[in-house]
């Protein structure tokens, strides 16, 4: 039986799908990256805004073509999309099978047996219930990459106005701490050199378990497992950021000088309207208290244009907050007026086009940021993550400490009759630098001959 697992969204639902398929591993089941020889295609949903409900369904009835075309005799859809719409999709999409929601995941081979036996499946579970990981299966991991994603919890805590995800997963629940680093040894022995944590907010770690922010504590654990040489944190809210995580981050070597600050704007009164809990001041004083333990620190935000109520001059306060900040990296999203959120029935709904405009306002700023900021590393010796080779150009391309995977830059540099392995880190002096990405040379030290 040949299984296709299609995981749409962000790299937590990556982790789930890669979690589902370890589940499914059994003697009379391969994995299959075609549709159309798949006997069974499992669809890991995203429903988080507008595009990604739009992709999620037209991936369903793009899969639902292969029941008279191909050999599908099962079609599941799983994850937020799933879990949003319990309700509505069996009937709207007749070609699905089953529906499995964001906490019953590990539910679904037994979901799959009775698809197989020709039953209409709905499984869902209480959102406070947390999926098990570390012990009972085997995570089957989607890429041949050397990177990997570490998901330490689940759900959310913050209810912003304009966010869905609470809804459909739950409350912060975090991982225990034995089970993630298990885990996370699994990924070390499986050739795993950087990992990568994830959650909806990965700063909050610890709370609901131990009382207390954990994640300090869990990083020098992490930082201990041989094979692991980078690790990366992503999502962290500014407000929960602790001097304790800070003092780590600074002194434990593998762990990069990066941190994704999900920000969303920088006008004291859309943040109050989107439930945000910081100011633009405790912003300026978390980003200065990170700078001046880490210079070289790389920052990543999101902004949110268009949010209801903003006016030009919160588009200012935005414009005026990026140039002072100087952000290593910076990604803007149109507002998303999305159902069931207290946002979408506030006053001062923004026009499209305006939304569009101020986002592309900040980008063009933002660019200007990049390249002077990136401009500063010509130069420079850094140690770059290979991640492939273009042969077209001859050239090998990789990461530096301030790229995460699929969302940043990347560094190009002569292969010149090389072989190296994806995952190899090797220096390489920067010459050239653009709006995000950077070229360079292999660095050879003269001295040490």
């Amino acid at each position: 039986m040949k299984i296709c697992m299609i995981s749409l969204g962000c790299d937590k639902n990556l982790v789930d799908s890669e979690m589902m398929l370890g589940y499914l591993r059994r003697e009379d089941v391969s994995l299959t990256d075609e549709q159309a020889e798949a006997d069974v295609i499992i669809v890991n949903t995203c429903a988080f805004i507008l595009d990604a409900k739009d992709e999620s369904i037209q991936t369903m009835l793009s899969a639902a073509q292969y029941k008279e075309e191909g050999n599908l005799k099962a079609l599941i859809m799983a994850g937020c999309m799933a879990e949003r719409y319990k309700d509505e999709v069996l009937r709207e999409i007749p070609e699905i099978d089953a529906v499995v929601g964001t906490s019953a995941y590990d539910k679904i081979s037994a979901v799959l047996d009775r698809v197989l036996d020709g039953e209409k499946v709905t499984e869902f579970e209480d959102l406070s219930r947390l999926p098990a990981i570390g012990t009972e299966t085997a995570r089957v991991r989607t890429s041949l990459a050397s990177y990997g994603y570490l998901k330490i919890a689940e759900g959310c805590d913050k209810h912003c106005t304009y966010c869905i995800i609470p809804s459909l997963r739950g409350g912060y629940r975090s991982y225990p701490m034995e089970s993630l680093v298990r885990e996370a040894e699994r990924l070390a022995e499986d050739g795993i050199k950087e990992l990568i944590l994830v959650a909806q907010e990965t700063t909050r770690y610890g709370m609901d378990l131990y009382g207390e922010k954990r994640l300090p504590e869990l990083l020098r654990r992490l930082c201990r497992i041989d094979g692991i040489q980078w690790i990366r944190i992503l999502y962290c809210y500014p407000e929960e950021i602790t001097d304790e995580l800070i003092e780590v981050m600074a002194t434990e070597k593998k762990i990069c000088h990066y941190l994704d600050l999900p920000i969303q704007h920088a006008s004291d009164a859309v943040l109050k309207r989107m439930g945000r809990r910081t100011s633009r001041a405790d912003l300026e004083a978390v980003i200065r208290k990170l700078r001046t333990a880490m210079p070289d620190i790389a920052l990543r935000t999101t902004l949110i244009s268009g949010f209801p109520g903003e006016t030009e001059e919160d588009q200012e306060s935005v414009l005026s907050f990026v140039e002072e900040m100087r952000f290593e990296r910076l990604g803007v999203f149109t507002y998303s007026q999305e159902e069931d959120t207290p946002a979408a029935g506030f006053e001062g709904q923004v026009d499209e086009d305006i939304k569009a405009a101020r986002r592309d306002e900040i980008m063009e700023l933002q660019q200007a940021v990049s390249r002077e900021n990136l401009q500063r590393k010509v130069g420079a010796c850094l140690d770059v993550f290979v991640e492939g080779y273009l042969p077209e150009e001859d050239v090998y391309m990789g990461r530096t400490y301030m790229d995460a995977p699929d969302v940043d830059g990347y560094l190009f540099f002569p292969a010149n009759g090389l072989e190296l392995m994806s995952g190899s880190i090797v220096p390489v002096l920067v010459t050239e630098a653009s709006e995000y990405d950077l070229k360079g040379v292999l660095y050879e030290d003269e001295s040490a001959e």
